[in-house]
C-alpha cells in the first residue's frame, strides 16, 4: 500500500523542512492554502497516512478544512496535527473539537514531530485495519445467518408442504398464509404499538406461520381428504391436528428460541376464538398470543377464497364479508380493524396468485392507520 502524508501550510519554507522529515519513507503532497488541501484530500483521501496541517492560511483555515473532513467522514480515518504558532488555547480547544488527532507549535523540533507522527500513524492504521476486520467478520456473519435462514426456509417450506400434497392442494396455500399473515402483523403493528411488534418479529411470525398445519401429517387420508361433511368423531380427529403438530415440533426442538415459541403457538392455537369457543384449548380474549389470532384470520381468509376436496372457493369480498360477520368464529376487534384496513392488500395479493376474481378494488399502497381510514373514507363520501 502507497503511504502518503499531505503538508499543508502557506509558507514554502514551512513545506520545505517539513518534506525533508518525511520523504525517504512516505510519498509527500502539498497544498498552500485550505482550497488546495480540500482538493489534494479529496484526490488522495485513500492514500494518506497523515495530513500535517496549518492553521491560519488564506482561502481556508485549518479548522475549516478539519470541518470539511468531518463532513465528508474522513477525520476518523486519516490523522491531521494542527501546526500552528497561535498559542491561544482557544484555538487548541477548537481544532480538538474538530477531532484534530494532535497539536505541534512552531517553532518545532524535528525528532518530536517525527515522532509524534509515526505513533499516529501506526494507531490509526491499526484502528482502521481492526475496524476493517470486524467489518468482514461481521458481513462474513452476516452472510452466514442469511445462509442459515434461507435454509431453514426451505425446510419449513418443505416441511408444510408435505401436508399441502397430503391433502391434495396446490402447496400454495402455505405461502399465501404467510403472505396474508404478513400483511395483517404490518396493519396491527401500525396501529396498535401496545402489542410491540418489530419488523424482525413480522418477519418470523409469518415464517412460524408455514407450520400451522404441520400436525394434518399424522391425520388419517381417509378423514383429511373426504370430499363430503364430516361426522362429530372425524371433526374431533381433524381438531386433533393443532395437538399432532405441536408434538411434531417438540421432536424437532433444539432451544427455547423466539421462533420456536411463535412456530408452537400457532401451530396450537390458531383455531382458538376471541370468545372461547375455539380449539383445542379454548382459550379467549388476549391469553390467545397476538401471532396466533392474526395466522387465524390469514387461514381462515385463505381457507374460504380456496378450492377444496369438501368445497368450491368463495369471491374475495364474499370471505371478507363471512369473517367480519362472525360466520367464521369470534375475533378481536383490534384484528378486524386490522383486516378491514389491509382489505384491498389481500385483494391485492389474491389477484397475484393463480386465481383470479373480478370486480374487485384495487388495493391501497400504504399501511394505513384507522385514524388515516376514516379520513379517507369521509372524503369520498363527502
Amino acid at each position: 500500500m502507497n503511504r502518503a502524508i499531505l503538508i499543508v501550510d502557506d509558507a514554502e519554507m514551512n513545506r520545505d523542512i517539513l518534506r525533508m522529515f518525511f520523504e525517504e519513507q512516505y510519498t509527500i503532497y502539498e497544498a498552500a492554502d485550505g482550497d488546495e488541501a480540500i482538493k489534494q484530500i479529496d484526490l488522495h483521501s485513500s492514500e494518506l497516512s497523515l495530513i500535517l496541517l496549518d492553521q491560519i492560511m488564506p482561502k481556508k483555515n485549518g479548522i475549516e478544512v478539519l470541518d470539511y473532513m468531518k463532513r465528508a467522514e474522513l477525520i476518523d480515518y486519516i490523522p491531521v496535527i494542527m501546526i500552528t504558532g497561535d498559542t491561544d488555547d482557544e484555538v487548541a480547544v477548537q481544532a480538538y473539537e474538530y477531532s484534530a488527532a494532535d497539536i505541534i507549535y512552531k517553532p518545532f523540533n524535528q525528532e518530536i514531530i517525527m515522532r509524534r507522527s509515526q505513533n499516529l500513524i501506526e494507531q490509526y492504521e491499526n484502528r482502521n485495519r481492526m475496524e476493517q476486520l470486524l467489518d468482514e467478520r461481521t458481513r462474513e456473519l452476516r452472510e452466514s445467518q442469511e445462509k442459515l435462514a434461507k435454509n431453514n426456509e426451505f425446510l419449513i417450506n418443505a416441511l408444510g408442504s408435505v401436508v399441502e400434497f397430503r391433502s391434495l392442494e396446490s402447496g400454495e396455500h402455505i405461502q399465501r398464509v404467510k403472505g396474508f399473515t404478513k400483511i395483517l402483523l404490518k396493519y396491527v403493528q401500525n396501529n396498535y404499538p401496545e402489542y410491540n411488534l418489530t419488523d424482525s418479529q413480522i418477519n418470523m411470525i409469518s415464517s412460524a406461520a408455514a407450520l400451522h398445519d404441520v400436525g394434518k401429517i399424522a391425520v388419517p387420508d381417509a378423514v383429511l381428504n373426504k370430499p363430503g361433511k364430516l361426522t362429530y368423531e372425524e371433526f374431533n380427529i381433524i381438531k386433533r391436528h393443532t395437538i399432532y403438530g405441536c408434538q411434531i415440533l417438540e421432536q424437532f426442538k433444539q432451544d427455547d428460541s423466539e421462533f420456536y415459541k411463535y412456530c408452537y403457538d400457532i401451530c396450537r392455537w390458531h383455531h382458538e376464538k376471541y370468545d372461547g369457543n375455539g380449539y383445542p384449548d379454548r382459550l379467549s380474549g388476549e391469553n390467545i398470543p397476538i401471532w396466533s389470532q392474526v395466522v387465524a384470520v390469514a387461514d381462515c381468509f385463505d381457507a374460504l377464497v380456496s378450492k377444496r376436496v369438501y368445497k368450491d372457493s368463495y369471491p374475495v369480498e364474499k370471505a371478507m364479508d363471512m369473517i367480519n360477520n362472525g360466520e367464521c368464529g369470534a375475533f378481536s376487534d383490534k384484528i378486524m380493524d386490522c383486516f378491514d384496513l389491509a382489505r384491498y392488500d389481500f385483494v391485492q395479493a389474491v389477484q397475484n396468485s393463480e386465481f383470479t376474481y373480478t370486480n374487485v378494488r384495487r388495493p391501497s399502497r400504504n399501511v394505513e392507520t384507522i385514524e388515516e381510514s376514516k379520513a379517507r373514507q369521509s372524503a369520498m363520501n363527502s
